[in-house]
């Protein structure tokens, strides 16, 4: 059964038993400050499982797409990936461990067609210390289900997982006690941690079986479901919020329990098709097989580099395609994180010409079904990813040159951490990819390289400081929406006159209000009625056009000697600038380097009209003009 066939599976079967089916959260989150992503299917309704009625019921279910970049070390692996989709059902008063234990067994058995003999669960030891009793209800629960299905369910105690590491299980144990570390959920982890006030609870994991042949014993132990080998896998987990922390830190049971589950669509998938590789698939398997036919080589031969583009491009494509832009701060800053890193890696496959057209139109398909009311920038998604791909391409080549040349001239071969500030700060590489690809490279890091960094950053940080005192700050005197419109709209006025008076003209000053913007501009006469026609006619068919308008940070040589950024302050500026681009990276409508703010499209402008053309200097014009 393939993973979209399981997906709908599911809500169909949770509907069927009065649970509705609310719509997924965006990755990001508007109004959740705590979190960079949405990290699981329960985070959107914490307000409604902390006690808020929520307006569909108190049956819900979804499937909610997720990104948890604290696991981006260890993609490549079979089983951990950054972008996810969790299978969830809510129960907020309502049900509690018998009907979500008995229903989540049928839909494993009977719906989807796992054999229960590859099952494998565990239940909370409980705490002695804080009088929470072992959560028997559960492991009898699960006993009952699995003796009605023909299988025996001894009950046992492992308590922590490196206990479990060293026992092992038995034949014939199917339920096992672990402590609060594995089987006990709160907002702060473990019981000690669990907030005053807070609901939380014991939960119960479902683990499949892949075979003991998995397990590498040397590595980790002896197998048991809490293990970190590759024998079980984690297909599910049941919340059972039946506590509540006091005051004076002990626990009372709460009046109204709620259930919250959730279970990876990738490994339930996954644990159809018998594989512990979830990069095989359908909602991956697809993507590898693109990739094997971009390299002209074989997944089995380059398992790792194959997983992370994989994985990567997925999370680029569901973050650009809900409108992200790349940058080089919070949420951005990730996006293109992913984009780099599948970029490295398409080259460590020898795929040295853009390929994310080919990858990200087959990763599309498998993301029809969601909304469009989620994916707002769906159908611009490709061409931003693109740009990023060639933006990185163009100093990607340049950076690894200059790493090498950096090497040489070392004496005893070994890349500084000054060296590797050099190469963020002039090449775009971000201090991580650096030691990745010097660690690819076989290049040797000095033994401090990451305090020497740190060094250099703060010694440049304080060189721009000194630099930008009295800097040229684009004119805002404030930066409310609509000076932040017409701060947009003189970069378009300023475009429009370069194609269409003369490229030789330049800003000479510019001045922005609530009211009207206002642009100084170096030229020989004043303008003609029908100049200032073909001015404004052309910015308002930019403002029509809807263009994206994005941001990066440059090294300032860089910014003007390659990307040819528009920028009267040369000698002023600090040795790192932004550059604001409008329209298409490739042949932009407008490149200055600014220091913002600005609209993110500029379909959001208005209708702008020039008000008045004068003389401001001997050879400067001046342009007034308002957005209606």
């Amino acid at each position: 059964m393939n993973a979209n066939e399981i997906r709908q599976k599911y809500l169909d079967f949770q509907k069927k038993r009065g649970h509705a089916v609310i719509p997924p959260a965006p990755l990001v989150l508007e109004n959740d400050p705590t979190t960079l992503f949405t990290g699981s299917g329960m985070q959107p309704l914490l307000p409604y499982l902390l006690g808020q009625l929520h307006p569909e019921g108190t049956r819900l279910t979804d499937s909610q797409p997720c990104l948890r970049l604290q696991d981006i070390d260890d993609v490549g692996d079979p089983r951990h990936t950054t972008v996810f989709e969790m299978l969830g059902n809510w129960s907020l008063g309502d049900y509690f461990k018998q009907e979500q234990i008995e229903s989540y067994f049928e839909f494993l058995t009977q719906e989807i067609g796992l054999d229960p003999e590859k099952l494998y669960v565990t239940c909370f030891l409980g705490s002695k210390q804080y009088g929470i009793p072992r959560d028997d209800e559960a492991a009898k629960i699960w006993q009952s289900v699995f003796e009605k299905a023909g299988i025996e369910a001894k009950i046992v105690e492992i308590g922590s997982a490196e206990n479990g590491d060293k026992r092992g299980i038995k034949p014939g144990e199917r339920i096992f006690f672990y402590n609060d570390k594995e089987n006990w959920w709160s907002r702060g982890g473990g019981i000690e941690s669990t907030p005053i006030g807070d609901p939380c609870g014991p939960d119960s994991e479902v683990f499949y079986d892949f075979g003991e042949d998995k397990q590498d014993v040397e590595k980790y132990g002896k197998s048991h479901p809490a293990s970190d080998g590759a024998r079980f896998m984690e297909i599910g987990n049941q919340v059972f919020m039946q506590y509540r922390r006091k005051e004076d830190g002990d626990f009372e049971e709460l009046e109204h329990k709620n259930v919250d589950f959730g279970g990876g669509l990738e490994r339930l998938a996954a644990a159809s098709i018998g594989s512990f590789d979830v990069f095989q698939i359908s909602l991956m398997k697809p993507i590898i097989e693109k990739l094997e036919q971009l390299s002209g080589k074989s997944y089995e031969n380059n398992t790792d580099e194959m997983r992370i583009i994989a994985d990567h491009l997925r999370g680029a494509y569901l973050l650009a395609a809900q409108g992200l832009q790349p940058s080089n701060k919070a949420q951005g800053y990730c996006l293109r994180r992913l984009v780099r890193r599948a970029v490295l890696k398409a080259l460590d496959l020898g795929i040295a010409q853009n390929f994310l057209k080919d990858t990200i139109s087959t990763i599309e398909q498998e993301y029809d079904s969601l909304s469009d009311a989620i994916l707002t920038n769906r159908a611009g998604a490709l061409d931003l990813l693109e740009k990023e791909e060639k933006l990185f391409r163009q100093t990607l080549n340049k950076g690894i040159r200059e790493m090498h040349k950096m090497v040489a001239r070392d004496d005893d071969g070994v890349l500084t951490g000054t060296d590797l500030f050099k190469l963020q700060d002039t090449y775009g590489f971000p201090l991580e990819l650096s030691v990745e690809e010097a660690y690819h490279q076989n290049i040797t890091l000095s033994e401090n390289y990451q305090t020497e960094f740190e060094q250099a950053l703060e010694e440049q940080r304080n060189r721009s400081k000194t630099a930008s005192k009295g800097m040229f700050k684009g004119g805002l005197e404030d930066h409310s929406d609509i000076s932040v419109r017409y701060h947009t709209a003189t970069h378009l006025l300023l475009a429009a006159l370069k194609k269409h008076v003369s490229d030789d003209i330049h800003q000479r000053g510019s001045n922005i209000t609530p009211d009207r913007m206002r642009l100084d501009f170096n030229c020989d006469h004043k303008l003609s009625a029908e100049e200032l026609k073909t001015l404004e006619d052309q910015v308002n068919e930019w403002i029509e056009q809807d263009l994206p308008v994005v941001f990066d940070e440059y090294d300032k040589d860089y910014a003007f000697d390659e990307l040819h950024a528009e920028g009267s302050f040369r000698d002023r500026y600090p040795d790192r600038v932004t550059v604001y681009t409008i329209g298409d990276f490739d042949q932009p409508t407008s490149r200055e380097i600014c220091g913002g703010p600005h609209v993110e499209h500029t379909g959001t402008l208005g209708h702008f009209k020039i008000k008045k053309e004068e003389s401001s200097s001997a050879g400067v014009r001046r342009i007034k003009a308002i957005l209606e």
